[in-house]
């Protein structure tokens, strides 16, 4: 994929409820204003992101479970919906997606399986794919197709402490099957200046040698805005654009379009 245009990017954390679905529909919303053609791939069987942005798949979707376990190689495109806005396009889930490791069982070359894609980097600027919260084969072939991770970090101490298993994860997936993946950055998120330990762990992030210059400039500060957007199935951008939660994902994707991998 070294000669292909798009940046595949996987918004990766093994803890729930730190801001990776949120930071998924909402980078790929300001990057669609940036002038950017923006793919999401929802690799969640919760299928957070694909209700985030409007969607509901029906019976006869073309999903991100069609791609994973389909016998044949299935045209990705046919899997490509668009959403209400410009620039801006999904390839949903189902909560099918939840039985794609049963199903792939012994099947060799399994975590490659999201490689059937990689025809539309050439038809994309970015591809941002969400995760489930959790390690499983799915994480596994996100890793195994990304060039880059980024990692949306609570400012808790216990998903600062999770990060842990999440850089051996990725440790693990650059020894064994993908040597081309790496950092694109760690984004705090939920941070309220007015609590010591959000202020606590953002130092600890500062300071952390192993994300030296990864730390990304852009806080998601805590907004009930954003959960709000979610809720009506709109990016906050689009949802109230003049929020902070949509000034704080204008700054992050700013940086991101900045940090070429």
């Amino acid at each position: 994929m070294e000669n292909q245009k798009g940046r595949a990017i996987a918004v990766v954390n093994e803890k729930g409820g730190v801001g990776k679905t949120a930071t998924v529909i909402n980078l790929a919303a300001v990057l669609s204003r940036r002038g950017q053609k923006i793919l999401v791939v929802d690799m969640d069987p919760q299928f957070n992101a694909t209700r985030g942005l409007g969607i509901e798949p029906s019976e006869d979707t073309c999903t991100t479970y069609t791609v994973m376990v389909a016998d044949e190689v299935p045209d990705p495109k046919a899997c490509v919906m668009a959403t209400k806005w410009p620039g801006l396009s999904l390839i949903p889930a189902c909560v099918d997606l939840a039985g794609a490791e049963a199903e792939l069982t012994g099947e060799e070359g399994r975590e490659n399986r999201l490689h059937r894609l990689a025809p539309l980097l050439d038809e994309f600027d970015f591809i941002l794919l969400d995760t489930p919260p959790s390690l499983s084969l799915l994480t596994v072939c996100v890793f195994s197709f990304a060039r880059e991770v980024l990692i949306p970090c609570q400012t808790h101490p216990f998903a600062y402490a999770a990060l842990d298993d999440l850089l051996d994860t990725i440790g693990m997936v650059k020894e064994e099957i993908n040597p081309d993946l790496g950092l694109c950055g760690v984004v705090p998120t939920f941070y309220d200046h007015r609590t010591r330990v959000s202020r606590q762990v953002m130092e600890k992030l500062s300071a952390d040698p192993r994300f030296a210059g990864k730390v990304f400039g852009a806080v998601i500060r805590y907004n009930i805005t954003i959960a709000e957007s979610a809720a009506y199935g709109k990016p906050v951008v689009f949802f109230r654009g003049g929020s902070a939660g949509a000034g704080d994902y204008g700054r992050l994707a700013d940086e991101v379009l900045a940090r070429r991998p």
